[in-house]
C-alpha cells in the first residue's frame, strides 16, 4: 500500500534526507523514530507531495507521488506536526468543510461526520469553535479530518502529542482499530507509543535509515532488553557504536 524509493531532499547544499526506502502494508503499523532534526517529519512531508523530493518516489496504492499526485493522495489521510486549523470554524462545521474539500459525497457527508465525531471523541466539542479547543481536542480534530473520506493509508506525525494519558491511550487504541484496514505510518518520540502499536519501526538520523525491524528486534539488541537502551546507542551521534545492525 505504501512504498518509499531511495527518497531525498536537499535545502541548498545541506542533504535532509538520503535515500531512504521502505514498505508497509494494509493492516500494518510503521513506526518512524529519530532523534529531533532527522528527517521523519521531512520524509513524511514529500511522501504526502506537500514538499517536492530531490529524487526518488513514494507510491500509495499504486500511484506515484510524483506522477499521479491527486491520485495518490485521494489515498491519503494525513495529520502534519503542529497541523494547522480554521480556528474561527465550528468543530462540526470544518468536518463538513473538509468532507466536501475531499469530495465526499454528499449525501454521505452527515453520516461521515458523525462516525469521525464518534472515533475521536469529539461529540462534547462538535459545537464549540476551534480557536476555544485544548490542544489535546485540537490534535483529535486533526486526526478527524484526516479520516473523513476514509483512506487507505494514513500518516501521522506524532499524534498523541499534546494528549494526556487517558487521551494517548483512547487514540492509542483507535490507530490499533483502524490498522486492521488500512496502512499506518506513524512518528512518534514515545518509545512505549512503539511497543504498543507498531509492527515493525525504522530509526533514521542526518537523514538516513539506521535501522528497520520489529520492536523485539530492536529490544534484543540490548543486553537489558529495552528499546530505550538500544535507541539512545544508535541516535546519540547518528552513528552505529558498535551496535549489529
Amino acid at each position: 500500500m505504501l512504498e518509499v524509493r531511495s527518497i531525498s531532499k536537499k535545502f541548498g547544499d545541506f542533504q535532509a534526507v538520503r535515500d531512504v526506502s521502505f514498505k508497509a502494508d494494509q493492516g500494518e503499523v510503521l513506526g518512524f523514530l529519530g532523534p529531533n532534526g532527522a528527517g521523519k517529519s521531512t520524509t513524511m512531508k514529500m511522501i504526502t507531495g506537500f514538499l517536492d523530493v530531490t529524487g526518488g518516489d513514494a507510491k500509495i496504492c499504486g500511484k506515484s507521488i510524483l506522477n499521479e499526485t491527486l491520485a495518490a493522495q485521494k489515498e491519503l489521510g494525513y495529520v502534519p506536526e503542529n497541523a494547522p486549523l480554521y480556528e474561527d470554524m465550528f468543530v462540526r462545521e470544518f468536518l463538513e468543510f473538509i468532507a466536501n474539500m475531499r469530495n465526499v459525497e454528499q449525501e454521505q457527508i452527515p453520516k461521515r461526520v458523525i462516525e469521525v465525531i464518534n472515533m475521536c471523541a469529539l461529540k462534547d466539542v462538535e459545537f464549540q469553535k476551534l480557536e476555544t479547543l485544548s490542544k489535546g481536542y485540537k490534535r483529535r480534530v486533526s486526526l478527524a479530518q484526516a479520516l473523513i473520506h476514509d483512506p487507505s493509508v494514513l500518516i501521522l506525525d506524532e499524534p498523541t502529542d499534546g494528549l494526556d494519558p487517558n487521551q494517548k491511550h483512547d487514540v492509542r487504541e483507535l490507530i490499533k482499530e483502524l490498522s486492521k484496514e488500512k496502512c499506518i505510518l506513524i512518528s512518534t518520540h514515545i518509545l512505549e507509543e512503539v511497543e504498543e502499536v507498531c509492527d515493525r519501526c525504522i530509526i533514521i538520523g542526518q537523514g538516513e535509515k539506521l535501522f528497520e525491524g520489529t520492536p523485539d528486534e530492536l529490544k534484543a539488541k540490548s543486553d537489558k532488553g529495552r528499546i530505550q537502551d538500544v535507541f539512545r546507542v544508535i541516535t546519540t551521534d547518528c552513528k552505529l557504536q558498535g551496535v549489529n545492525l
